[in-house]
This record gives C-alpha cells, sequence and structure tokens, in this order.
C-alpha cells in the first residue's frame, strides 16, 4: 500500500482525501497534519493516526505527502518533502509567481505533481479549450468560473490555468491580454482579450464555461463539479501514480497521458 501523509487534514478537501483513502485498498493514512494551534491537533484521525503539526517528525515514514492547505503552508510543506526526498501532489492554489518559480527549482529533486484542480474531466477540459482555440481563431473567449461564498481567491486556479492554455494555443501572453470583469464606459470588446469572470455563491463546489463566440454562433465547453469527491479521488490516484515516476514537475495531463512522451 502507497503510506501518505495529507496536510490541510482538516480542511473539506483534506477530509474528504482521508474519507476515500481508508476506503481504498491500495493506500494507507500514515499522518495527518494540520496548522499550529489549531484545535483538532492531538485528536485520534483514525485508530492509528493522530492529528499534528509538525511534517517533519512522521514524514520519513511516507511515501508521498498531498498538500490542500495554502499558499504559503504548501512551500514549507514542499521544503519538508524535498529535503526527506518525498513526492508530493499539491492541490493548493493562490501562488504568485515567484511561489510558482521555487516549486519548480524544489521539482527537480523530488516528483511533483501539481494542478490547479484534480479533476479528471477539468484536465481534459485544459486539453480541449488549446484545441478549439486553434481551430476557432478570431472567435472571442470568456470564461466564467463559480464556487461557494467562501472560497478566497478569483479568478480560481483552474479558470486562470484555462486561459493560460488557451492564450499559449494563440501564441498570446494571458497577463497582457487577460481581462477580468467589466465595469463602465470600458469600449468595444478587444478582439484578442480573453475575458474572466468570478461568481461566488451559496455551495457551489466549482463551475467553469468556456465560451468562444464568433459571428452567427457560439460553442460554450462547461465542467460542473457536483461534489468535491472527483477532486479527492484524482488527488488521490495521482498519489498512486507520483511514487513511481522520476524526479520531475507533472500536471494531471501527465498523469492522464494526455501529453503522451511530451514533458
Amino acid at each position: 500500500m502507497v503510506k501518505i501523509i495529507v496536510c490541510g487534514a482538516c480542511g473539506r478537501m483534506g477530509k474528504r482525501i482521508i474519507d476515500i483513502l481508508s476506503q481504498d485498498e491500495d493506500t494507507e493514512l500514515i499522518g495527518a497534519i494540520e496548522a499550529k494551534g489549531h484545535k483538532a491537533l492531538g485528536t485520534q484521525v483514525t485508530p492509528k493516526v493522530k492529528m499534528t503539526d509538525n511534517l517533519e517528525k512522521i514524514i520519513d515514514g511516507a511515501e508521498v505527502v498531498i498538500d490542500f492547505t495554502n499558499a504559503q503552508a504548501s512551500l514549507e510543506n514542499l521544503e519538508t518533502a524535498a529535503r526527506f526526498k518525498k513526492p508530493m501532489v499539491i492541490g493548493t492554489t493562490g501562488h504568485t509567481e515567484e511561489d510558482k518559480k521555487l516549486i519548480m527549482k524544489r521539482a527537480k529533486s523530488i516528483p511533483l505533481v501539481m494542478a490547479p484542480n484534480m479533476s479528471l474531466g477539468v484536465n481534459l477540459l485544459f486539453r480541449l479549450v488549446e484545441g478549439v482555440a486553434r481551430v476557432l481563431k478570431g472567435y472571442d473567449v470568456e470564461i466564467i468560473e463559480a464556487h461557494h461564498n467562501r472560497k478566497k481567491d478569483a479568478p480560481s486556479g483552474t479558470a486562470a490555468k484555462l486561459g493560460e492554455n488557451i492564450a499559449q494555443a494563440l501564441n498570446l501572453n494571458l497577463k497582457e491580454i487577460g481581462v477580468y470583469g467589466r465595469k463602465g464606459m470600458i469600449g468595444p470588446r478587444k478582439p484578442q482579450e480573453i475575458g474572466m469572470h468570478a461568481v461566488r455563491a451559496g455551495d457551489i463546489v466549482g463551475e467553469h464555461t468556456v465560451i468562444f463566440a464568433g459571428k452567427g454562433e457560439r460553442l460554450e465547453l462547461t465542467h460542473r463539479a457536483d461534489s468535491i469527491d472527483c477532486f479527492a479521488r484524482g488527488a488521490l490516484e495521482a498519489s498512486k501514480w507520483i511514487v513511481k515516476q522520476p524526479p520531475g514537475f507533472y500536471d494531471m495531463e501527465d498523469f492522464l497521458g494526455l501529453k503522451g512522451s511530451e514533458r
């Protein structure tokens, strides 16, 4: 069995990963991590596992670390994983460009899967929008994402990744053409804009729609998550896969084989 530590064990994703992991014959939870001062520290997660704030103390017995915390905590956990040469799966979002450079550097020493969305369907969508963008050149592109009212970052990491993939397919730079919401007398839409719009309401798990609009027609590609289980299962499957890979940076498209032999 693959021995796993879950960081962010009391979060929505951490809890579901642990629940699903406990029913999986191929994996074993050997550690659960939460932030210092968390009220759950010291409580029993499973008969063999207590909640702790010290990853370094237990990481030696793990084969892979799954992280769904926050941007800063994930970097600290990555530093520990890199020192102990342990593979890692990061589903945390909100990293800065400097953070991402550090993550790529650490991935040279350990196998690392990182994706803003661990859903298998969403990662297929990442590839689909690239193909559509190349074919429907000149079409207006708009991305609409919706999440629950507790989500802190906007746009979602998934929406940003969709925008990045489309921009790359069109040989454009999202930083230069991305437009985030619109208000007031902004003038006509620029031909190469990629619009992004964030909805925050209720308990929406996650919805992403990419609109390609041309003259007299539009194509819409939508992914809706009905529960967070699709993300939890994706992260768990990725953890089983990453322990067999050499050091390097991987995403879910690598895991799904959508890139073929490309790295």
